[in-house]
């Protein structure tokens, strides 16, 4: 019989689905669901007012309804949003405010016994000020880098909330010394999960002809799509497919150099199927990104039997680690965050085309990705939860 005691709450501010912390989120509330009664918090925009997640009863789906663009925790998402970046005090004073007035309400409605949320920001920061519960806060990387793009006072005040956080997941060995060095917490408190793929989707398929060079993400500068088409408008000899979307100016304009080059095909978001498809097709997956946290698309390429370039971000080489005859790794150049500095930029397409080359010049990848499944990133975060439910209990 289900009690109190086994209901968790999971909060995400953003879109479910679209991007890797909306996936997170609904790959554990899959798992969770034979272990525990769940309720979800999510944030969307006026034409999704109802998300599914996880397979859960829409009644306890609790979506905060924006009538504008919902504030992303990049700043190019894959669908409409705003930068917090670009918000003014009056803006990020709005937007508190109603997220506090909601949270407040599902809380004293669903009376959890811990909170699961996901990104180390503003709304993790106001969970962590109003529960009464333990909170579990679920660092994707890009909380930290909003505490850099954004005014020092913003960041000051989430890392004052945060504080007191009962523990945070993460994803690799550097993305948790990294959050100790942030937030100034304990490294007893901060547990790697790592993060997983959907192994009954992404596999081989059928053999055949590979060829080509594949890139899934967001349409954005950060993720180096501008420089791997460097690349592509001097090699003619290559073939590029391109899977995502953006929004603003920025993926305006990757989208407009795309359709400038023949041997450049962008297809948009795509489904799982679809996407699936193109990866069994390409030789090589590439993601050149200038920031990334735990990039799981790499593994989902590996698994559909790409072999992968990406750049030497710490994420990057912790799968590399585990994998490392199926990736090469492109030395990153100088970075403000994740803008590259213009000087280095030549010197980082030449490294990038060499190892495209060297990855095409090599056989299929056939590595073991059991380190990299949603039931093992469950089990890890199950235990820090069983951990804290257990300290909780009355003597």
């Amino acid at each position: 019989m289900r009690t109190e005691v086994d209901t968790i709450l999971h909060v995400l501010a953003q879109r479910p689905h679209l991007t890797g912390s909306g996936v997170t989120l609904d790959a554990l509330v899959r798992l969770a669901a034979t272990d525990f009664d769940q309720h979800v918090i999510v944030g969307v925009p006026d034409d999704d007012p109802a998300p599914a997640v996880g397979g859960l009863a829409p009644e306890r789906v609790h979506p905060l309804v924006f009538d504008a663009h919902v504030p992303g925790m990049s700043d190019v998402m894959p669908y409409p949003s705003t930068r917090f970046s670009t918000m003014d005090a009056a803006a990020l004073a709005a937007y508190e405010a109603r997220w506090r007035d909601h949270l407040a309400r599902v809380l004293a409605e669903v009376r959890p016994a811990l909170i699961h949320t996901h990104h180390a920001w503003i709304v993790s920061a106001l969970v962590c000020e109003l529960a009464t519960v333990p909170v579990f806060v679920h660092g994707h990387a890009t909380g930290l880098r909003q505490m850099d793009l954004c005014k020092p006072e913003v960041g000051q005040r989430v890392i004052a909330a945060l504080g007191t956080a009962d523990a945070f997941v993460v994803l690799s060995d550097d993305h948790r010394a990294r959050m100790i060095d942030k937030l100034g917490v304990s490294p007893s408190r901060v547990h790697v999960v790592g993060a997983g793929y959907d192994t009954a989707t992404f596999s081989r398929g059928p053999g055949g002809e590979r060829r080509g060079l594949a890139f899934v993400g967001k349409l954005s500068e950060a993720k180096g799509l501008g420089a791997l088409l460097d690349v592509l408008a001097r090699r003619p000899d290559l073939e590029l497919h391109v899977a995502g979307a953006g929004a603003g100016d920025e993926a305006a304009a990757l989208i407009a150099r795309m359709a400038a080059l023949d041997n450049v095909t962008w297809h948009g978001r795509v489904s799982n199927e679809a996407l699936v498809a193109m990866l069994r097709r390409a030789a090589v997956f590439v993601l050149p990104s200038f920031y990334e946290g735990l990039p799981l698309v790499i593994v989902e390429a590996l698994a559909c039997g790409c072999r992968a370039v990406a750049s030497a971000l710490p994420g990057v080489l912790s799968i590399a680690a585990r994998v490392p005859d199926a990736i090469e790794t492109v030395a990153l150049p100088r970075l403000d965050v994740d803008r590259p500095h213009p000087d280095d930029l030549p010197a980082f397409v030449d490294r990038l085309e060499a190892a495209i080359d060297t990855a095409c010049a090599e056989p299929a990848a056939a590595p073991d990705l059991s380190a990299f499944t949603w039931a093992g990133v469950y089990a890890r975060v199950r235990a820090v939860w069983q951990e804290s439910l257990r300290r909780a209990q009355p003597v």
